[in-house]
């Protein structure tokens, strides 16, 4: 019965897919490294430790025949203490020493050293959809990634609402983006493949299709890919990008043959929508004082949460709230919720 059961157990395991274990991107294989050793470390306390818990019990059972060796009078062993405070030690030393190095070797705001101009892509987590902006090219796509192999990728990452994460196991580590601040990542592909992307940090009920495909093509396939954008997309404009910010499920690869100036500084900033004060100018504005009494006029310009409040299941909240769900209170961002304090354009 057992065999049977192990069998199926394996044929079920068949279909995974371990990304973490088998990258294609020199980060992920870093990170992988540092796993690797970081586990070979540990063994060298670990299977010693599991084989002595079942030895010693074994050797100096009560009812063995000779218990000559057994010493009343053993009270030290300084070759013993030795062992068991100087085998942890170093242990601890190694481990500290290759994280720290792999730590900042791996800052995912540390640019790669990596020969080839840099592809810029502005990322933004919206509900529930991934939007990827190509400054240099002027073209936007939905839920779907596209990056030339063996070139390194400077990324910048924020949220229109809530957090989430960028996952691209098989080639980068896993970074936050949050509204109204920006975070930043830096990987490589090696070879040319689909790799699966998804956000992992649950955002709502579209959560689980929050998922895209990253393209790591040649530089033709990528120029062409680039040429299809812009012959197939339409305009990425604030009033669009409002539209496209509106919470959905499910929702298909769509590509944007032009995009806004700034749009990526604006989403940061909480401040598409006309008459929204940006949040760079707030903190300025803030750090000269505030508006005072006199700024209470203005307070709907630095209220950014209203229109995208939503209930449990993803649905717009208007007016008034009078089920169990009760509307968010709208947010102030201040000046210590964006990265380094100012971000203005």
């Amino acid at each position: 019965m057992k065999f049977p059961l192990l069998l199926l157990t394996a044929v079920a395991l068949s279909g995974c897919r371990y990304d973490v274990l088998a990258p294609d991107g020199w980060v992920a294989v870093q990170e992988r490294n540092l796993l690797l050793i970081s586990t070979a470390i540990m063994l060298i306390v670990i299977v010693p430790v599991l084989i002595m818990a079942v030895y010693f019990p074994w050797k100096y059972r009560a009812d063995r025949g000779d218990s000559s060796d057994f010493d009343q009078e053993f009270t030290h062993s300084t070759k013993l203490e030795l062992v068991l405070w100087g085998v942890p030690i170093l242990i601890v030393i190694a481990l500290g020493a290759y994280t720290w190095i792999y730590t900042h070797q791996l800052d995912p705001y540390r640019p790669l050293d990596k020969p080839g101009t840099p592809i810029e892509v502005e990322a933004v987590s919206l509900d529930w959809k991934w939007l990827f902006i190509y400054p240099q090219y002027g073209v936007a796509s939905v839920n779907e990634l596209a990056i030339p192999v063996n070139t390194p990728v400077n990324m910048r990452l924020t949220s229109s609402t809530v957090m989430n994460t960028f996952s691209v196991p098989s080639l980068a580590g896993m970074v936050y983006s949050m509204a109204a601040m920006q975070t930043k990542l830096h990987f490589i592909a090696d070879k040319p493949g689909t790799y699966p992307g998804r956000s992992a940090h649950f955002s709502g009920p579209g959560f689980a299709h929050m998922t895209f495909n990253t393209l790591a093509l040649s530089g033709t396939d990528f120029d062409a890919w680039v040429k299809k954008a812009k012959e197939e997309g339409g305009d990425l404009s604030r009033k669009a990008y409002l539209h496209l910010e509106k919470p959905s499920i499910a929702v298909p690869v769509r590509y944007y043959g032009s995009v806004a100036d700034g749009l990526f500084d604006r989403i940061r900033d909480l401040c598409v929508e006309k008459g929204k004060v940006c949040v760079d100018q707030m903190m300025k504005q803030d750090m000269m004082g505030g508006g005072g009494l006199k700024g209470i006029k203005d307070k709907k310009k630095y209220e950014y949460d209203d229109e995208r409040a939503i209930d449990r299941f993803g649905r717009p909240l208007a007016g008034d709230v009078t089920s169990e769900v009760v509307s968010p209170k709208p947010r102030q961002v201040s000046a210590l919720q964006t990265e380094g304090g100012i971000n203005g354009r």
